[in-house]
């Protein structure tokens, strides 16, 4: 019997003005895996994660969730899904406590449910100190964690982060990848975008690169042939393959 998909986006197309941002880009992600999405900088990548997630409407194309279609109305499917953006949303006059209890409360959460939860991710993440304090007052690594907490606290089908590991400290990063592999082996599926490709080549099952608004390669990663590395397949796509100019007095 073949894995059920999870997330799938056809033919997506979108535009700012003049500048065509995402060309008939398609993907496909298997429940329970744990997908790695790369690209340079102006890729798509951002935009196709905002597509993904509903927070932007692509001029063509569409995307299906767990099997179902998503649009703004089906709120009952985005409650099924967890996201941490770049710029991470949050309502920065509330204290931490404060946001992850409104974001469990938003989602449908259980009351009964959200304590014991709020204190094993606060536990998990080293933020247990900053519970009572104003997220305006946080580091930028604290707030990435409160914003991966909020998207956990649902225990969701489907996770999106982008930058997970951006200004994490390294023990929190090692629990955080411990924690996304541990979901998986639930059936959860797990949608990361990175620029680190150690880590995504260490983490993830699957990887896609896209380039100039299209998805360039995608590939099981345990099929990589021997001789070859996930840098290198990245390199081969993006223009870094080229040459690169260098510093006058590095000469």
């Amino acid at each position: 019997m073949s894995t059920p998909i999870a997330i799938r986006a056809e033919e997506l197309r979108k535009s700012f003005g003049k500048k065509e941002v995402l060309k008939d880009l398609s993907l496909y992600v298997r429940s329970g895996c744990l997908f790695g999405f790369l690209g340079e900088n102006g890729a798509g990548k951002t935009t196709t994660m905002n597509i993904l997630t509903g927070i932007l409407l692509p001029q063509h194309g569409r995307v299906q969730i767990l099997g179902e279609t998503l649009t703004p109305e089906n709120a009952p499917l985005r409650r099924r899904i967890g996201a941490v953006h770049d710029s991470y949303g949050l309502f920065e006059q509330m204290t931490g406590e404060e946001h992850l209890l409104f974001s469990a409360s938003i989602h449908g959460l259980d009351p009964a449910a959200i304590p014991g939860r709020m204190r094993e991710l606060f536990a998990l993440l080293d933020l247990a100190e900053g519970a009572a304090t104003r997220i305006h007052e946080y580091s930028h690594g604290m707030k990435k964690k409160l914003a991966l907490a909020c998207a956990l606290i649902h225990d969701p089908e489907v996770l999106f982060l982008d930058e997970p590991f951006e200004g994490m400290d390294v023990l929190s990063a090692r629990r955080v990848m411990e924690n996304l592999r541990q979901l998986t082996r639930r059936g959860k599926t797990v949608f990361l975008t990175s620029h680190i490709l150690e880590i995504v080549e260490k983490l993830c099952d699957e990887v896609a690169i896209v380039a100039h608004g299209q998805v360039a390669w995608q590939q099981d990663l345990k099929d990589l042939p021997a001789d070859s590395s996930l840098e290198q397949v990245f390199l081969n796509i993006s223009s870094g393959a080229g040459a690169k100019p260098i510093l006058s007095w590095a000469r």
